[in-house]
């Protein structure tokens, strides 16, 4: 049996004019799916699970990650993502997940039938990434322990652990809270990832401002980007190359509309995410 949140997925897939946290519609779905949320079974530490009509059954047990648990990536602002990513599965064959986290993107990903590159630097996350691709059957995705940045190397990496979805590269924030743990990770350099790849999700948790500034236009010929801007100093760097490159942004704070302004961009999570790509246009069918 569907889980009804199908049906709030094909809700936001249909109506991207809505996606603004702004909207009436967007707080009404955002309601409805935290009642389909706790009547699920996605609480289930061993069993976790949802039957969506797009996507198909996908395990993904209950984790807690301080402040954040598995539950919080069903919300409204991620199932826009994967609402365009089903709405795109035609259009893109071969993508990258920077910042996998637990997974759970890359397993949408796989399931709209593309290849997946996944990075995820922290080692107690991409343990947990890898139990959830084999739980899922997964064999087009390649996950790879290490963080994507301006440049290949190696970089301290900062665990968060009241939060460890806010964990980051030392540099990426300046308000790092709480009981911190620091080791290094290996870092893989952005163009090396963008030249294989049609698109990429990007939530690197501060660090995306690096990557997007560390492009050229060739880099955007053929790849879209769709990413959580941190801060106002990232969306105003953000903002300033694009409209260097001679390269399009829309924004999810207006509905999707296509970035004329700096204040178009969004400036944390709470604004929702920035699509980055070389087209005219933003395809939602």
């Amino acid at each position: 049996m569907y889980s009804p949140i199908s049906e709030i997925i094909q809700a936001l897939g249909s109506r991207p004019w809505t996606h603004s946290r702004e909207s009436d519609i967007y707080s009404l779905l955002d309601e409805i799916n935290q009642v389909f949320i706790n009547e699920s079974n996605l609480d289930d530490p061993n069993n976790g699970s949802l039957y969506l009509r797009q996507f198909g059954e996908i395990i993904f047990p209950y984790v807690e990650m301080g402040a954040i648990n598995t539950k919080h990536l069903f919300a409204v602002d991620e199932l826009i993502i994967y609402a365009y990513y089903y709405a795109n599965k035609d259009r893109y064959r071969r993508v990258a997940d920077l910042g996998a986290n637990l997974g759970i993107h890359s397993i949408v990903m796989s399931k709209c039938g593309w290849d997946v590159e996944a990075f995820e630097p922290d080692p107690k996350h991409y343990a947990i990434l890898k139990e959830n691709l084999s739980k899922n059957h997964i064999d087009n995705v390649n996950p790879n322990l290490a963080a994507v940045s301006d440049v290949s190397g190696e970089c301290e990496f900062v665990r968060v652990l009241g939060n460890t979805t806010s964990s980051h590269l030392t540099g990426a924030k300046d308000n790092a809270y709480g009981k911190l743990e620091h080791f290094n990770v290996e870092t893989i350099a952005a163009n090396l990832v963008f030249k294989n790849v049609d698109f990429i999700k990007m939530d690197v948790e501060g660090s995306e401002n690096k990557i997007i500034l560390s492009t050229n236009k060739g880099d955007w010929d053929g790849t879209d980007a769709m990413l959580e801007v941190g801060n106002e100093k990232a969306a105003n760097e953000i903002y300033n190359h694009i409209c260097k490159l001679g390269i399009n942004a829309f924004s999810q704070k207006n509905n999707w509309s296509i970035v004329k302004n700096l204040s178009d961009i969004p400036t944390s999570y709470k604004e929702g995410s920035l699509f980055i790509t070389a087209s005219d246009s933003m395809y939602w069918e």
